[in-house]
């Protein structure tokens, strides 16, 4: 049985230049209201804003006298405005926000970020406000935050924390406590909550084992569920697992998100599910020799349902809605701006009790009657083998 394809809508047509394929990323707001990418072609690239939250999709070009660079990089807010990051030398990043403004492009510009060493700065994913942006720039030693829009004087230096800090994950609906995968020297990486609003303060996230890179790549705030790649059951080797923020139940890794030739990253989780992390569907890229495709999921499944992508697909863009409709964005020579939704297919009641050594069971999302952690708990490793008693 595969997903249903119930949503295609276009744009109103006025996006001849737009690529089908585009030259960077996809990004879309914490809300799901508006996305920007870069569009164009050859070296004429300039921002587009997509609409996602009205009757059907639109794109808007946001382009100014001069192209942008190939290694721009875009980041929707919640008030339709594009913040555009911009590399000007080794050192130096510049930072801008674009708006419509009748038959042109307004730019306000915010200021300038210098950042010594090799490394970019990057942008991290949209707030949960919809309102502030985050910049990362590893250096030698330490990474430093930056709050590079919302502030009241331009970019500001929020923290500066020891060791080199990859990903990027919100863990509230405030945008307050953000998560990312650290390494302290030579050692294992290891997911770490930091409190923006008390200078950066870092607490344990994911410590699986000892030994284990641990990596946090999705966590959804309603539902507390949240999608992790560890190479904890097998050691030199990462797998997809799933746990539950501000519990101690342990991480499942699911028998049914391992695919031989094939790389799974999840990139959008259905929001609203309240307290019910098992029934929240996820979305997976698939990525092999043939091309990328979708995978959906919920944690309470026992089977990853294999979906063909629809056409114009922005691989590894989409997010869902409350009522498990997964939205993703499309764009071809005919429909330069469409959504197509898919949902994920019913699926037989489970047996009782599932075997021991294939499919982890699905954990419950906390006890009944008892109040959830106002903090992220470190989650610890399942057991790998069935320890129940013989008999």
């Amino acid at each position: 049985m595969t997903a249903l394809a119930i949503e295609t809508t276009a744009g109103d047509g006025d996006h001849e230049g737009t690529a089908v394929h585009p030259p960077a990323g996809f990004t879309i707001t914490a809300n799901g209201a508006y996305a920007a990418r870069l569009a164009g072609s050859g070296d004429a690239l300039y921002a587009e804003r997509w609409t996602l939250d009205g009757p059907e999709p639109y794109a808007v070009p946001l382009p100014l006298d001069q192209p942008e660079e190939r290694e721009a990089q875009l980041l929707p807010l919640a008030d339709g405005r594009v913040l555009v990051c911009r590399r000007v030398d080794g050192r130096r990043h510049t930072f801008s926000l674009l708006y419509p403004t009748g038959p042109g492009t307004g730019e306000l510009r915010l200021g300038s970020v210098e950042a010594p060493g090799p490394g970019p700065v990057e942008l991290l994913p949209p707030s949960p406000d919809g309102i502030c942006a985050y910049a990362r720039h590893i250096g030698p030693e330490s990474t430093t935050l930056w709050l590079v829009a919302g502030g009241a004087f331009g970019p500001e230096r929020v923290a500066v924390l020891p060791g080199h800090c990859a990903g990027g994950v919100w863990l509230d609906r405030t945008g307050r406590m953000l998560a990312l995968d650290r390494r302290l020297g030579d050692g294992p990486v290891k997911t770490v909550a930091v409190d923006l609003e008390r200078g950066g303060e870092v607490s344990p996230l994911l410590q699986i084992t000892e030994a284990s890179d641990d990596r946090l790549l999705l966590a959804d705030p309603d539902s507390g569920l949240l999608l992790i790649r560890s190479d904890a059951p097998s050691p030199g080797h990462e797998r997809l697992g799933w746990g539950v923020l501000g519990s101690l139940l342990p991480v499942r890794f699911p028998e049914c998100l391992r695919l031989d030739d094939a790389a799974v990253t999840p990139f959008a989780v259905q929001p609203g599910q309240v307290l019910m992390p098992e029934s929240c569907g996820v979305a997976l890229r698939i990525d092999a020799a043939g091309g990328s495709w979708v995978g959906l999921w919920r944690p309470s499944g026992r089977r990853m349902h294999q979906v063909a992508a629809p056409p114009g697909w922005v691989a590894g863009a989409g997010a869902w809605s409350p009522e498990g409709v997964l939205r993703l964005p499309c764009s071809t020579a005919e429909l330069p701006c469409a959504l197509a939704g898919l949902t994920v297919p019913d699926e037989p009641e489970p047996e009782p009790r599932a075997e021991a050594g294939t499919e982890a069971e699905a954990v419950p999302s906390a006890e009944e009657g008892q109040p959830r952690a106002l903090r992220p708990v470190p989650l610890q490793q399942a057991p790998l083998t069935d320890r129940r008693p013989a008999g």
